[in-house]
């Protein structure tokens, strides 16, 4: 009797959360990803200067990065859903964490493109296997929201490094900060070894409350008994994995623009100076950490009082790309800058409305493949950002600004389209269960 009482305690009734210690651990990882990236970005002009590297040679060291990041997309997410992504990210973590302290001790042009290669190759895996982690804790109401906290975190870790990074600079050097960074991610590897279990049957401070919430939403999941296969030939039979990859591509291509080429615009298209284009280049990116929120909140919210998961993710992305479109147009058309600057925080906006729709999407058809999934549809989408590095420079060159941000207009409203064709609720695997 004593026993049976205690279970009915409402202590034991009230599920637990260790699902969300799960989410802001991932949030963790995804702002170190940012961190270690935007390290060498501020280090840039002590290194120059030290080495003597041309800004050519600087470019190669950078893109180096974003050649092999891309290129190892899919493999980081075939480990993450073979291995798991308890084993999985704390290789990679450890992997990358140790290419960031050996920039610091890289003595030529030739070292450091072969680090930075090797930095992006591990680097790569970390938001398809930090996607798969969340695929079997988070319930399919809370996994907009999720997505969108998450990939706020990356842009707030890009955004705050180049401080801390400047005052390590200042009192020990440009090497420091690498080591420092390093050490960081180290900790993280550690604590989520320790802490995470790839399913919540095996992590002991999940209570049967909050297990058999998470077994009636997403369906049981026996731990295998050996590592998993990927049904490649089903994944990428399936015609919505490249409709969600295209509408990705389109996401990327536009918002790359604003990481890369947005702050030249502002100084030769409205000459700012130094300091008005650093802060007013700024403003679209932080409308962008709202974005990055609110729409997988809202999502989240529609998918839980309607039922219907593929309207609520849909009608969010298509609101946010459309409001893209529309507000991209007005901005380069308008005379005065700092009405130019609000209508591009707008944009911006809305753009990032998607971002957390998008990787949800993931995970509501990918299901213990959403590593995979996410991966195939993070490939495609740093095709689109690359592209987009260095089609813009033809563009403006031959055209000017307008057409150039016009086309991202073109693309957000593509976008829009293309999601029509998109359906969460529909697994691209028959092997996993529908989301509920």
């Amino acid at each position: 009797m004593t026993m049976e009482a205690n279970d009915n305690t409402p202590a034991r009734r009230r599920p637990t959360r260790v699902r969300h210690a799960v989410l802001w651990l991932t949030v963790l990882a995804y702002m170190i990803t940012y961190m270690d990236r935007v390290v060498i970005s501020t280090a840039a002009p002590s290194i120059q200067q030290e080495f003597g590297f041309s800004a050519i040679t600087m470019g190669w060291i950078f893109s180096t990065f974003q050649i092999t990041y891309a290129i190892f997309q899919i493999p980081g997410g075939w480990l993450g859903d073979r291995f798991g992504p308890r084993r999985a990210l704390t290789w990679i973590v450890v992997w990358w964490s140790s290419f960031t302290a050996l920039t610091a001790m890289t003595w030529s042009a030739g070292s450091m493109l072969v680090c930075r290669a090797l930095f992006g190759a591990g680097e790569a895996g970390a938001f398809p296997i930090a996607t798969r982690s969340l695929s079997r804790w988070m319930l399919p109401a809370e996994r907009g929201f999720a997505q969108g906290v998450t990939h706020a975190g990356a842009r707030l870790g890009g955004a705050i490094t180049p401080v801390f990074v400047v005052l390590l600079i200042a009192d020990f050097g440009w090497r420091a900060p690498f080591f420092v960074f390093a050490c960081v991610g180290l900790i993280w590897a550690a604590f989520w070894f320790f802490f995470y279990r790839d399913l919540p049957s095996e992590h002991k401070s999940v209570n049967p409350a909050e297990l058999a919430l998470i077994t009636e939403a997403l369906g049981s999941a026996p731990k295998p008994s050996r590592a998993v296969k990927v049904p490649w030939s089903k994944l990428l039979g399936n015609s919505q994995i490249w409709t969600l990859s295209a509408m990705y591509f389109c996401y990327a291509y536009s918002i790359g623009i604003f990481l890369t080429w947005f702050p030249t615009y502002l100084k030769e298209a409205h000459e700012f100076n130094l300091t008005k284009m650093g802060l007013y280049a700024s403003l679209p990116l932080m409308a962008g950490v709202a974005g990055d929120i609110a729409g997988g909140w809202i999502s989240d919210r529609m998918a839980h009082k309607s039922g219907n998961l593929t309207m609520s993710r849909r009608l969010v992305a298509m609101v946010g790309f459309l409001l893209a479109a529309a507000t991209i147009p007005m901005a380069v058309l308008s005379p005065d800058p700092m009405t130019s600057v609000a209508w591009f925080c707008l944009a911006v906006f809305g753009l990032e409305l998607t971002v957390g729709v998008s990787w949800a999407v993931t995970l509501d058809i990918g299901g213990n493949y959403a590593g995979s999934v996410s991966a195939v549809m993070n490939t495609c989408g740093n095709i689109g950002g690359a592209i987009a590095s260095f089609a813009t420079g033809y563009i403006v060159t031959y055209a000017g600004w307008n057409p150039a941000f016009f086309v991202l207009a073109v693309l957000c409203f593509a976008a829009a389209l293309l999601f029509l064709r998109i359906d969460a609720s529909k697994p691209l695997y028959r092997g996993d269960p529908a989301p509920v």
